[in-house]
């Protein structure tokens, strides 16, 4: 039961990693799997069989999210826009408490407050910087592959960071498109078995995928770090990662002309993502 729990949480991580915007650490946070998902990552050298059993259904869960949930996905914010990210706002909404549960009863200090405006302006800027995406062009070769891997590890630095989201990086950067329309053509490839097609589509994929995983394991380290020398102020500045988050997401999100039907669809969305946060953390404590 707790490994079909893991791998839906692993799904909602998955997506939200694809939604520009949504961030997949944060997520992890809401849904509590945030710290021992890093610890797991941490140890994987030190306690293998250990990190390996936590590790391995959030991964299941993610690959399928991204691979089997991208199509759907992409369909879903073109049209319904609002209502998709009412989900996931009502995701972050339901894992709130489990944050604030870690900060009750502690002293606020002034450095608590500082973290939390800082993490919080730090999202909305992020946000308003992020502007159109210019679409970068690939031509594979020996500097591609390097950029390739260097975006890797700065969009998965910023995927398991909660508030930050990896995609917005990626449309900063230029390579949502070519990196998402890679993936889905891989998919295609896959399910036609076009072996050529699927090789073409990993030529992106592969230095972009190792650049996630070392990206993953550098940005870990420095999260276990703050973790244990300054937890109290860490999760204050998580805090404000997640409040700004909701604000971020609906500035990424289209709402012009918006009639009456959309918005109570939207608010259902709303609170059905909020349930399923609720759900699944309740679930995970039993």
């Amino acid at each position: 039961m707790k490994f079909l729990i893991d791998v839906l949480k692993g799904v909602v991580m998955g997506i939200a990693n694809i939604i520009p915007g949504v961030s997949g650490g944060t997520m992890a946070v809401t849904m509590g799997i945030y710290d021992k998902m890093i610890g797991a990552i941490n140890k994987i050298f030190k306690k293998f069989v250990e990190s390996i059993k936590i590790l391995i259904p959030i991964g299941i869960g993610m690959v399928l999210g991204i691979v089997l949930l991208s199509f759907i996905i992409e369909k879903m914010l073109a049209d319904y826009p609002l209502q998709t990210n009412c989900v996931f706002i009502g995701l972050i909404l339901g894992g709130f408490p489990i944050i604030v549960n870690r900060v009750k009863g502690k002293k606020i200090t002034p450095v608590c407050i500082i973290a939390f405006i800082a993490f919080f302006a730090l999202i909305i800027v992020m946000q308003l910087i992020g502007g159109e995406e210019n679409v970068a062009t690939i031509k594979m070769s020996v500097i591609e592959v390097i950029k390739l891997f260097a975006v890797g590890i700065v969009a998965s630095a910023t995927m398991i960071i909660p508030g930050v989201s990896g995609s917005m990086m990626l449309m900063i950067l230029g390579y949502y498109a070519p990196i998402l329309e890679s993936i889905n053509d891989f998919i295609r490839c896959l399910t036609k078995v076009d072996v050529a097609g699927m090789l073409d589509a990993a030529k992106i994929l592969f230095p972009f995928g190792i650049g996630v995983l070392v990206g993953i394991v550098l940005i870990a380290k420095l999260v276990e770090y703050l973790f244990n020398h300054f937890e109290k102020e860490t999760f204050y500045g998580i805090l404000g990662l997640l409040a700004a988050s909701p604000i971020a997401i609906l500035m990424n999100t289209g709402i012009d002309n918006v009639g009456a039907v959309t918005v109570i669809a939207s608010l259902v969305c709303l609170v059905v993502g909020y349930g399923i946060a609720r759900v699944l953390t309740k679930l995970d404590s039993e």
